[in-house]
């Protein structure tokens, strides 16, 4: 014989017990302003609650109030290590909120970054923050028009318009070109590049290419489809193969950075005696790497709670109003590599 599921307890049981209404059990659990609860009441309703093991039904709230309180995170590459600090940050925020964050990794297709917009439509979230490769803005109406808030982390900065669609931006032209000239201002002569393919590359690679233009000097890039550090590594290789092979590399992320550090050992040259390599990124292991890694900061962790804190503001504003475009800082970190 089947045993009997327990019956939920519900709302009118924490208010039964707790010689309250049920709209006060209701006030309670949405965080309403504590003025509108005696705090005695207050106590009275959450000791009710502890003593039922009541647990909200969040489904039922969110059909009530047409809110599932959680956020999306949206990332091409979850293994790389630049977005959980990202994520981190952004988690400190909505959980301060009572929002809940869920990651979602796209791997930067566009068939994927497509299946998420319809899966947010279906009301799985109240709002997104993300990194997307393929998407532009008007590609997004259809969350806006829905209610669902949109912050984009972009390469660079982005025109607005009427869409409620808020930008956060790192200059990475300006912070390529800062790279590349500290590494001219060190006195190294021949200046090369390794890089991926989309996401940021092409600011990148513009401010790489406009310092060493200005300085009377050719750019020499090599790209490599993986943007980690196997990419890193075959891209450093090819470098290293040349009759002229250049005395510093400046890597379009950390993790190449790392991958090329790893073909110069293997090609018996010294970190920065024979060759200087810088990143950019500064994730965790940079400063780890022997010799540590000298790289561009985009202070990942404060990204994630300004653009969490621009979504709610949003969302607390009926996602009403233009869009907005915000550049954050970034900075060079100077190590032993170079």
């Amino acid at each position: 014989m089947t045993a009997e599921r327990p019956r939920r307890v519900t709302q009118r049981d924490v208010a039964r017990l707790a010689s309250v209404s049920q709209t006060t059990v209701s006030l309670v659990l949405s965080g309403a302003p504590t003025s509108q609860i005696p705090a005695e009441t207050l106590e009275r309703v959450q000791a009710a609650m502890r003593e039922l093991g009541y647990v909200p039904n969040r489904w039922a709230r969110a059909l009530k109030t047409n809110k599932t309180m959680t956020l999306a995170c949206v990332v091409p590459d979850i293994a790389n290590p630049f977005y959980p600090s990202l994520l981190r940050g952004m988690q400190a925020a909505a959980d301060h909120a009572g929002y809940d964050v869920i990651t979602v990794n796209t791997d930067g297709a566009a068939e994927r970054e497509q299946r998420f917009l319809n899966w947010s439509l279906e009301g799985r979230v109240d709002g997104v923050v993300g990194v997307f490769f393929t998407l532009r803005v008007a590609d997004f109406q259809p969350l806006t028009d829905a209610g669902i808030g949109v912050v984009r982390i972009e390469s660079s900065k982005k025109k607005v318009g009427p869409l409620p669609v808020d930008n956060l931006y790192i200059d990475n032209e300006a912070a390529a070109g800062e790279v590349t000239r500290y590494l001219i201002r060190r006195g190294y002569r021949r200046i090369a590049m390794i890089a991926g393919l989309g996401g940021p590359q092409e600011g990148r690679l513009n401010g790489y290419e406009a310092a060493l233009l200005e300085a009377g000097r050719k750019p020499l890039i090599v790209a490599d489809e993986a943007f980690n550090e196997e990419g890193g590594f075959r891209a450093a290789q090819q470098l290293f193969a040349l009759p002229a092979r250049p005395d510093a590399i400046f890597a379009a992320n950390d993790m190449m950075a790392i991958g090329a550090m790893a073909a110069a050992r293997e090609a018996g040259l010294a970190v920065p005696g024979d060759v200087a390599i810088a990143g950019f990124d500064d994730i965790f292991a940079a400063r780890l790497v022997t010799p540590a890694l000298t790289t561009i900061s985009q202070f990942q962790y404060d990204l994630g709670t300004t653009a969490a804190g621009v979504l709610l503001d949003r969302l607390q504003r009926g996602n009403a109003g233009p869009g907005t475009s915000q550049a954050m800082p970034f900075r060079l970190i100077e190590r032993s590599s170079t």
